[in-house]
């Protein structure tokens, strides 16, 4: 290939390159001159840095030419090219060739191929007994166009590299091969010197085509190693072991109200107790000194502790304290009369009678 000599009237001409760029592009977006390349004899293109904030990268473009032995130049074009880093959209491709498989949902329409090198007219013989076969048998169901051998390669191909070939890892750690196993369903045709569908709902595999020399462990004709069963010891009970439970807290059982009692100052408590003793001690004292009078002395004295009992069960109550049983006279002679006789009369008293 023959060398482009540089021109140095093309190379020179930055500024009536740079004119043409500012002719084209928003005010202030034609930045720095990045160099002049030799597109062919007398036609050179200039580049200049693209300052706008939407396209980093971009460079602007003019080509400017000149005529033989003639020293004025002209703008050719003005472009507004990506740069190497530039982010650009990627090339456009038909629809045909933009779907990939597995692409095709529900409801989606893969467009027609007619010249599809996959395929082939089914009347057209193609030289291999098994599926001229297969296709002469099938004329009459309306199928226009088979397998074509390039088709079949790589359907071929495609199934024996992916998961249900001999290379996946379910098929490394198999123990035997599909091909032994009683639920391999070999396929017709040209296809069945390799492959088969699975058959077994409990393999990965299943309904699925898998090579012959795939596998996994649920092959029909293996077993697991069986282990010799062993003694275990009967389960040993801690009893040592106490587990500790936190109890709810008991809910507070509310205390009846009593009936208000009237407060009675300590002073007051002291005074009554000292009364009631005294009046003891002055009873006691009569009844020694008058025996005969020994029934007043005992009514009275009874009389007397009665008020006693109650200051003291209401000075208690006062204190807080609980009311408690009846008080217990201190002797049986302060209740009980000094005689038989005394008794009668108290009888006889109380039920109108005389004593005689």
């Amino acid at each position: 290939m023959a060398t482009i000599k540089p021109d140095s009237t093309l190379a020179g001409a930055v500024e009536v390159a740079r004119a043409a760029a500012e002719s084209i592009a928003e005010p202030g977006m034609v930045g720095d001159h990045l160099g002049v390349v030799m597109e062919a004899e007398r036609v050179a293109t200039h580049q200049f840095a693209c300052l706008s904030p939407g396209y980093p990268d971009w460079l602007w473009s003019i080509t400017v030419t000149r005529v033989a032995r003639s020293k004025q130049v002209t703008v050719s074009e003005t472009h507004l090219l990506p740069g190497p880093t530039s982010i650009v959209a990627p090339p456009w491709l038909p629809y045909e060739d933009r779907i990939a498989p597995g692409d095709l949902g529900p409801g989606d329409v893969n467009p027609y191929l007619a010249d599809d090198p996959n395929l082939e007219p089914g009347f057209e013989a193609t030289g291999e007994e098994d599926v001229d076969q297969v296709a002469q048998w099938e004329l009459g169901l309306g199928r226009t166009r088979v397998l074509s051998p390039e088709g079949r390669e790589e359907a071929a191909q495609r199934w024996y590299s992916g998961d249900n070939g001999p290379e996946a890892e379910v098929a490394k750690q198999a123990p035997a091969r599909c091909a032994t196993c009683g639920y391999f369903l070999p396929m017709a045709g040209a296809l069945r010197r390799c492959f088969g569908v699975c058959a077994n709902a409990w393999s990965p595999s299943d309904g699925r085509v898998v090579s012959l020399d795939h596998g996994c462990g649920a092959h029909s004709e293996v077993d697991l190693e069986r282990p010799e069963p062993r003694r275990l010891d009967p389960p040993v009970v801690d009893d040592l072991a106490v587990d500790l439970e936190v109890a709810p807290a008991a809910a507070e059982t509310p205390v009846a109200a009593e009936t208000p009692v009237e407060a009675v100052s300590p002073e007051q408590q002291l005074e009554e107790a000292a009364e009631r003793a005294a009046v003891v001690d002055d009873a006691e004292a009569a009844a020694q000194a008058h025996p005969s009078d020994s029934d007043t002395a005992d009514v009275d004295t009874t009389e007397q502790i009665r008020p006693a009992r109650r200051g003291r069960r209401g000075a208690r109550r006062a204190a807080g304290a609980p009311a408690g049983p009846p008080a217990v006279p201190a002797t049986s002679e302060e209740l009980l009369p000094a005689s038989s006789e005394d008794a009668a009369q108290q009888v006889a008293e109380t039920e109108g009678t005389p004593v005689g």
